[in-house]
C-alpha cells in the first residue's frame, strides 16, 4: 500500500474517488433514502382512540355513508349527497388554467393522503397512484413537505412535524375542523397550540388574506421562475373551495406568477388562497383522469411527490 500511494497522481486517484463516494452519498441521503418514517395507520389509530361514540355510530351506519350514495359524474363534474365539483379549463396569461370548483357536505372530505401511506423523509408516489390508493375523486399534489426536515405537517388531525421553518419563509394554511381556512407563521404559532386543526400545509406564500391580495409582482418562491406550473386552494364560504392547477414551461403554456394566480382565486371571490408546491410537481386528478399536462421543462410525466391534498368517501 505504502509503495503504491508513493507517486503523488494514486494519492489525486483515491482522493477523487472518496470525494465521488462522499457526493453521490449525500444526494442518496437527500434525496433517495427514506428516513424517519412512521405508518400513518399507527398514528391515526392512536390519536383517535378518543373519538366519540357518535362519530363511530355514524361511520358504522352505510345510510350515512357517503360511499353508498349514487354520484352523478361527467367528464368535468362530480356529484353525490356530499361532494359537488366542477371543473373548468380556462385560458390567460398565455396559460391553460384548471379550476376546480368544489362544496363540501363536511370538512372530513377534505383529506390528505402520505406517500407509501407513511411520513417520512424521500417517501414518493405520483399524484395519481396515491389518489387511486385512497379511491380519491379529486386530488392535486400537496406541499411536498418530505423535501425538507421543517415546516409543519398535520393531516387528518394527527401531527407528524412540530418544526417551524426560518422566519420570513414559514406562512402555513390551517384548515380547521369545520373546513374553514386561515394563515399562520410558524415562528409565531406553535404546532402545539393549534385546536381543532384538520390539516396543516407548509409551502406557501399566502396568497389572498382576508379577501385581499397579499403577494405582489416580485413575490416568487426560493429561486423559481416568475411563470411557472402552479398549485393553489382557495376558500370562498363555509365548505366551498376553489383549486386551481396551471400548465406551464411549455410553448402552449407559459405558466403563472404568484401574482397572476392571486388575481385568478380574487376573482373567483376567495378571502383566502395559498401557494403549494408546483413546477414539475403540480398535478390535478379527477376521476381516474389526470386532468393537466404535468412537466418539469424537461419531461411531460407525473412526479413523484410526498403527499395530496384530495376530495373523496373512503
Amino acid at each position: 500500500m505504502k509503495k503504491f500511494l508513493a507517486k503523488p497522481y494514486r494519492w489525486a486517484a483515491v482522493l477523487a474517488v472518496l470525494l465521488t463516494f462522499s457526493f453521490v452519498f449525500v444526494l442518496l441521503d437527500t434525496f433517495v433514502i427514506p428516513k424517519n418514517v412512521t405508518e400513518v395507520k399507527q398514528r391515526e389509530a392512536a390519536e383517535q382512540q378518543n373519538t366519540s361514540s357518535e362519530q363511530q355510530s355514524a361511520a358504522e351506519d352505510p345510510t350515512e355513508s357517503g360511499s353508498e350514495t349514487k354520484a352523478a359524474v361527467t367528464d368535468h363534474s362530480y356529484q353525490d349527497k356530499n361532494i359537488k365539483i366542477t371543473i373548468d379549463a380556462v385560458q390567460a396569461y398565455d396559460t391553460t388554467i384548471y379550476v376546480a370548483d368544489i362544496q363540501l357536505s363536511d370538512a372530513s372530505y377534505l383529506k390528505t393522503a402520505l406517500a407509501e401511506n407513511s411520513f417520512g423523509r424521500n417517501l414518493k408516489e405520483t399524484t395519481s397512484d396515491m389518489a387511486e390508493e385512497h379511491q380519491a375523486v379529486f386530488a392535486i399534489n400537496g406541499d411536498y413537505y418530505g423535501f425538507r426536515n421543517n415546516g409543519y405537517v398535520l393531516r387528518n388531525g394527527v401531527l407528524y412535524r412540530d418544526t417551524a421553518r426560518e422566519a420570513g419563509n414559514d406562512e402555513a394554511l390551517v384548515i380547521d375542523d369545520v373546513g374553514n381556512f386561515s394563515i399562520i407563521n410558524e415562528n409565531a404559532v406553535s404546532a402545539d397550540s393549534l385546536t381543532n386543526t384538520w390539516q396543516v400545509l407548509s409551502f406557501g406564500p399566502a396568497l389572498i388574506e382576508n379577501g385581499k391580495i397579499v403577494v405582489d409582482s416580485t413575490s416568487e418562491v426560493s429561486q423559481s421562475k416568475n411563470s411557472n406550473p402552479r398549485t393553489a386552494i382557495g376558500q370562498v364560504s363555509g365548505l366551498h373551495y376553489i383549486v386551481i392547477v396551471s400548465d406551464g414551461r411549455t410553448e402552449e403554456s407559459a405558466g403563472l406568477s404568484l401574482l397572476e394566480l392571486a388575481q385568478e382565486f380574487a376573482e373567483r371571490g376567495c378571502t383566502v388562497a395559498y401557494n403549494l408546491d408546483g413546477g414539475g410537481s403540480s398535478t390535478m386528478y379527477f376521476n381516474g383522469e389526470i386532468v393537466n399536462h404535468p412537466t418539469d421543462g424537461r419531461s411531460s410525466q407525473q412526479r413523484e411527490v410526498s403527499d395530496i391534498v384530495y376530495i373523496g368517501n373512503e
